[in-house]
């Protein structure tokens, strides 16, 4: 099979940054399905995976990156249910096993999904390593009331992938009132159109949700830079409210800074389920299945803002040069 990896990590202008590769078909294990990949998105964790896992030591073989994917089922193994060859599958993979940058990818088949019939490959790949994220750190993470019951959620990194579409399950499926952060008219824009009620700028966090008539906030999710914006969080957040982060860092913060609010500090890493093979991994299939009928039904809407083509090396360090200058409003997603 084509696929594109890398051995170490080095700045994306460099020509062995990644490079293509022809390898062996892969072999589906007992709980997987082999796809054929017609399209991918390309995260933030792709890029970061490239310059931190190969610094000191190279990898002793290509490593293939991709962690979105929709494509064909052409095999199952033998104790998949639900799947057949010829379904289209959606899914964020495996941070343990190759990935999606490839023509052809073994899932297993419990983080796997029929993907939405009413979107093309390439608008239903923006959606689900960040519908997974959005979805266990509002309702499992955070635990966000459902139903009637309002709150309010502030958005740090509105204009992102995961902020896109939190931002859209929170106003359609909750109360929410939703604020998102943007410094850009165009991501302000973007932020509204995905069903911001409020945008604030990040630079000056508590003086704009001041301004914006918002004293505190009931949750917060934070996908921009969890240490600069720490301080404002504890600020801002409710008494017994909730911070969600995705963002890892190493500086030290003071969580005693929570204590008098009795507030919490949540951690969300989409793999966990399938890095730990946790016996709920199943969960994972069971939301991208119900986001595909939000997609299906016109409840939630793709965010896929920039469609590059063809699975080379080359697109490859396009899409990795975008991403790592900060600026993506939505998902950028390549169609193989």
């Amino acid at each position: 099979m084509r696929a594109v990896g890398f051995l170490n990590s080095l700045p994306i202008e460099e020509a062995e940054s990644l490079f293509d590769v022809d390898l062996p078909d892969p072999k589906p294990e007992m709980n997987d399905l082999l796809v054929e990949i017609e399209a991918v998105s390309v995260n933030p964790a792709d890029a970061k995976r490239r310059i931190r896992t190969a610094v000191d030591t190279p990898h002793e073989t290509p490593f293939i990156l991709g962690y979105d994917a929709v494509g064909i089922v052409v095999e199952c193994g033998a104790d998949v249910t639900g799947f057949k060859p010829g379904d289209r599958v959606w899914y964020a993979g495996d941070a343990n096993r190759p990935g999606s940058y490839a023509s052809m990818q073994c899932v297993d088949h419990r983080i796997a999904a029929h993907a939405p019939k009413s979107v093309s490959p390439e608008a239903a790949a923006s959606l689900p390593l960040v519908s997974l994220t959005a979805w266990e750190i509002l309702f499992e993470r955070l635990q966000v009331p459902q139903g009637e019951t309002p709150f309010s959620l502030l958005i740090i990194g509105g204009a992102g992938g995961v902020g896109s579409i939190t931002a859209q399950i929170a106003r359609k499926l909750t109360n929410a009132t939703v604020i998102a952060t943007a410094s850009r008219p165009e991501t302000a824009k973007w932020c509204r159109q995905m069903g911001a009620h409020h945008v604030v700028n990040h630079r000056d966090l508590v003086k704009d949700m001041k301004q914006a008539g918002f004293e505190q906030s009931d949750y917060i999710v934070q996908y921009a830079d969890t240490a600069q914006h720490w301080d404002a969080m504890c600020e801002l957040i409710a008494p017994q409210g909730r911070i969600g982060t995705i963002v890892e860092t190493s500086e030290k913060l003071d969580v005693s800074a929570l204590q008098g609010k009795s507030a919490a500090l949540m951690w969300e890493l989409m793999f966990t389920r399938s890095l730990f093979g946790t016996p709920d991994m199943y969960k994972q299939g069971q939301i991208l299945t119900h986001m595909a009928r939000l997609v299906d039904d016109g409840t939630i809407a793709t965010t896929e803002t920039k469609v590059l083509h063809g699975l080379s090396s080359n697109t490859l360090k396009e899409a990795h040069r975008i991403i790592e200058g900060a600026a993506m409003i939505g998902k950028l997603v390549i169609k193989y």
